[in-house]
């Protein structure tokens, strides 16, 4: 994306909300919460992240959100209830695609269902080509655990888009050491792993309870058996 100098708006994320209205299915919120239709049915940008389940206060009551986060010509995050048709689709859909096809920018779009239906539907912007997706047997899906495993494919995959800690030739030993307990730190929790994870696998592997207690040759060691489970964790 250009930097624009000068004065200009507050460099933020946009929301974009998924509502089923007559003439569009999106809409952004202005400075006052006045609604902005939007009446193009795609987005098209690359996907950075993805939060599900996530609780969000309302002037009423506190619901279920799922963000998609999307970067295009400014970062955008889709916002939908959890338990919508959009969301579902959603999942199903992102839950198809390859780490290859996630890694390239992909067309989110609208589709106008009966009432207040909306679904969603990805297209891969080069060959024009849909995501196709089957919702024989969708409501015996676990929809949390699929959102579970979408965030964790998605979240890893970006972890690997990160430039890895670098350590210098002039790093002492104790820094060192330091610099890869952060890197595993980050892999941690990309696998969403607890610290009781944490020691069960380190106590069964070297005898230990804390890293700070493994040779250098050992934290590498493990820093490799995490990375290989976020890979597997993109394959599934």
């Amino acid at each position: 994306m250009e930097v624009k100098l000068g004065f200009g708006a507050i460099p933020k994320p946009q929301y974009v909300f998924v509502s089923r209205e007559n003439d569009h299915c999106w809409y952004m919120l202005s400075e006052d919460e006045k609604r902005i239709p939007i009446y193009e049915r795609a987005l098209t940008g690359a996907i950075t992240g993805i939060e599900v389940n996530k609780k969000v206060e309302t002037k009423f009551k506190v619901v279920e959100k799922n963000d998609l986060y999307i970067l295009a010509d400014k970062p955008y995050i889709i916002r939908s209830g959890s338990e919508s048709y959009f969301s579902q689709s959603l999942l199903l859909s992102l839950d198809i695609l390859t780490c290859e096809q996630l890694r390239n920018p992909l067309t989110m779009a609208v589709s106008p269902g009966e009432s207040n239906v909306v679904f969603c539907t990805i297209y891969d912007p080069v060959t024009y080509r849909s995501i196709d997706v089957s919702w024989n047997g969708h409501k015996e899906i676990d929809w949390q655990a699929l959102g579970q495993k979408v965030s964790l494919k998605i979240n890893s995959l970006q972890n690997f888009n990160q430039e890895p800690i670098q350590i210098s030739t002039n790093t002492t030993p104790s820094e060192a050491h330091t610099v890869l307990i952060a890197q595993s730190d980050r892999y941690l929790a990309q696998l969403n792993w607890t610290p009781e994870q944490g020691r069960e696998y380190l106590q069964q592997k070297y005898g230990k309870r804390s890293r700070l207690q493994l040779t250098d040759t050992e934290i590498l060691e493990f820093i490799d058996y995490l990375e290989g489970k976020l890979t597997q964790n993109c394959q599934i």
